[in-house]
């Protein structure tokens, strides 16, 4: 159950089965996240967008903390991924401001030291820092999704 969830529900492996690597796993697992986030904030409002992001976290440092003893922060381990593009899209519900969400939080996520604050939350030890760091990438991006809602 924890592979599962830690690889939010398989996405996280699609990269490895493809190319038999996990480079760009966080992405596809980001997007994953992304497109729930979108179909359930589209549907029930932005208030069960920000509680399934918090279960996300709930489930996702349990699994994080079951697996890192044996694989640390492998590629296919994207439930942190996920938890920071639920984070990006609260409340957000146009298309190009989804985009520039899940840019800047992928962005930051990506360039850690460009973007303040998201560096320093890895750098917590053990698997707190691996889910801290995606979720301060998160609120770049939602900060950036907000913004361009309201001019948009």
């Amino acid at each position: 159950m924890a592979r599962l969830v830690a690889s939010f529900f398989g996405s996280g492996l699609i990269i490895r089965t493809l190319r038999g690597k996990d480079s760009g796993s966080g992405t596809v697992g980001g997007l994953a996240a992304a497109a729930v986030g979108l179909w359930v904030g589209r549907t029930t409002g932005w208030q069960w967008v920000l509680a399934l992001a918090v279960l996300t976290v709930v489930a996702g440092m349990a699994a994080i903390r079951a697996l890192y003893t044996s694989h640390g922060d492998a590629g296919w381990i994207v439930v942190d991924e996920a938890a920071g593009a639920f984070l990006a899209l609260v409340g957000i519900t146009s298309v190009p401001a989804a985009l520039v969400a899940f840019g800047v939080f992928r962005l930051a996520d990506i360039f850690k030291r460009v973007f303040p604050g998201v560096a320093r939350a890895e750098d917590i030890p053990g698997p707190t820092g691996v889910m801290a760091d995606d979720l301060v990438a998160g609120i770049y991006g939602l900060l950036a999704g907000h913004i361009v809602q309201r001019l948009v």
